[in-house]
């Protein structure tokens, strides 16, 4: 009841007049609403029936639904159940029910198969054979230099590229450290332009290795909350995009992340702040390790090989070597140690031996988003599956294809034994969803976000852990596909950009803001290009206040 209560509180003082000066003439076909409910809980059910009957009242016709129904063949009776009660309030209210599914970005079918991920190649890693086991053998070249931020000139540091403003808003204190005898401090960096406090050192690596970087912070009212990092970069784009997280107050606490080298041999390693508004804290131990066989993926698609130092034996596993598993695996937390490669009882390698490993390993991306690979043949069994359960369970009659972010790929065997470009990879995927979605249920709509098919957007060279460029990739897809754009400010250009190539697109909107004047915008470009199905009301922060002034501006 609050609930409801809150919605029709919304709708008071606010409409179309007074945010416009006149209502919208477009006539739109998808007036939707988005939902994300995984049907686990009985109260989902509810919640679902107050969004949906409010959508109804005020004039809107669909809900793309989140509610991982990739998986529901798998789905318990009571969870079924609840499946059906949503198609049963959806049918009442005349809203009809959108499946969105099948995420390459992140992570669809890793509940299946964890080695389906996105995968990174380590090459001829050295390992040494003690009796029965062969353990890694890290390079001795690479350090962090006045890790402890010992020396120093007043408040220049030494060993490092840069900090910001010495003396103003880095210090080396001599009072509060973690070990040794000083540590880095930041302070006052609200009061400048970008509110950057940073460190940075550029650290000689070997390509294509895993590494893991740690530091010790301690902060005091620091904020905002997400605006410290640590951030490795190649020569011009991040490699290690993974989020870190450090309190606004708290002691003396290790910050890591574990990254791969890619083709460099050299990177530069950043903590601080960016944006940073107040609040002090403090940087000291810096270090730099190399690892090996974490995360290690086994699949077609990444094999493990081993061979003598000189590449002229290949060893064979399980007669060698046993089966190589990382049994830690875990990609949003990997472990800090580098597991020995064990040899078999009848074993060809002699003790003292060198060898040289080469494998793929997954990685978190973010806040662990992880990729899955679009070149592995069971991935595409799964959606096969998938599809047939969904029609089973729900038989719409539109699908959404989550195909958005998609942030890793394009470097395993799979891939490159393929002789495609990230664009035409991307493309043939996108066709063979459809593909399977029409084999499903003949005749149905398809749609998708936009980005990764946008060269206003994501399809485009230099995109975080891809190998390869997506340009090109919307060249490679179905026509009759619906394109859903989502990025505000190149609103205009990109549903130009797909109203030119002959497709019909939909505008995802709003994105959970204190008012609707993102959707003035909307309105203002849909209106303008030819074959746009309509408008969404996007919320990934179960935020509804607004949906009724949002259905009674499209009326």
């Amino acid at each position: 009841m609050q609930f409801r209560r809150c919605l029709a509180a919304a709708v008071v003082g606010v409409s179309a007049m007074s945010l416009w000066g006149q209502e919208p003439s477009g006539k739109y076909a998808d007036r939707w609403v988005y939902v994300s409910r995984n049907l686990t809980k009985p109260e989902s059910v509810d919640e679902i029936r107050q969004i949906a009957t409010t959508a109804h009242e005020h004039g809107l016709n669909g809900m793309l639904l989140a509610a991982n129904l990739e998986t529901v063949g798998k789905w318990d009776a009571d969870r079924l159940a609840r499946l059906d009660a949503v198609k049963d309030i959806c049918r009442e209210q005349q809203i009809e029910i959108i499946p969105i599914i099948w995420s390459v970005g992140y992570g669809t079918g890793l509940s299946v198969d964890r080695n389906l991920a996105a995968g990174l190649p380590c090459t001829d890693i050295p390992f040494r054979v003690t009796g029965k086991e062969a353990h890694f053998v890290p390079d001795p070249g690479t350090a962090f230099a006045n890790a402890g931020f010992e020396e120093h000139t007043g408040d220049k540091v030494a060993g490092y590229n840069f900090h910001d403003r010495p003396g103003e808003v880095s210090f080396a204190d001599t009072e509060v450290f973690h070990t040794g005898a000083a540590s880095l401090r930041f302070e006052n960096f609200g009061q400048f332009e970008h509110g950057h406090g940073r460190v940075m050192q550029q650290i000689t690596v070997l390509p294509h290795r895993q590494y893991r970087i740690s530091c010790w912070a301690k902060s005091e009212n620091l904020a905002p909350a997400g605006a410290f990092r640590v951030q490795v970069y190649g020569p011009k784009n991040p490699i290690a995009p993974v989020e870190v997280r450090l309190p606004a107050t708290s002691d003396w606490q290790e910050v890591t992340l574990i990254f791969n080298s890619g083709e460099f041999s050299q990177v530069k390693v950043y903590a601080g702040v960016w944006g940073g508004k107040i609040g002090t804290f403090w940087l000291d131990d810096f270090a730099i390790e190399e690892m090996a066989l974490v995360n290690v993926l086994r699949r077609p698609g990444t094999p493990v090989t081993v061979t003598s130092a000189d590449g002229q034996t290949v060893y064979a596993e399980g007669k060698d070597y046993e089966t190589v598993e990382d049994t830690k695996f875990n990609l949003r937390r990997p472990r800090p140690d580098s597991p020995p490669l064990k040899l078999t009882a009848e074993s060809r390698i002699q003790d003292g031996a060198e060898l040289r490993v080469s494998y793929y390993h997954g990685t978190a991306i973010n806040n662990g988003q992880v990729s899955v690979c679009m070149s592995e043949p069971e991935l595409y069994d799964f959606w096969r599956e998938s599809a047939a359960a969904i029609q089973q369970h729900l038989g719409p009659d539109k699908w959404f294809l989550s195909m958005d972010e998609i942030r890793a790929g394009g470097s395993c065997a799979a891939c490159k034994a393929r002789h495609l470009t990230m664009g035409e990879m991307l493309g043939d995927c996108i066709t063979r969803q459809t593909e399977i979605i029409r084999a499903a249920k003949p005749g149905v709509k398809v749609y998708i976000w936009s980005d990764m098919l946008d060269p206003n957007h994501n399809a485009h060279g230099n995109y975080y852990l891809v190998d390869g460029d997506y340009a090109g990739s919307w060249e490679h897809i179905p026509k009759d596909i619906v394109i859903c754009c989502w990025y505000f400010t190149k609103r205009a250009e990109s549903m130009r950009f797909f109203s030119g190539l002959g497709f019909e697109t939909l505008a995802g909107a709003y994105y959970d803001g204190d008012d609707l004047e993102n959707i003035k915008g909307w309105l203002e470009t849909v209106n303008q290009t030819p074959k746009c199905r309509g408008i969404m009301y996007t919320s990934w922060r179960n935020k509804y206040q607004l949906l009724p002034a949002f259905g009674d501006l499209l009326k």
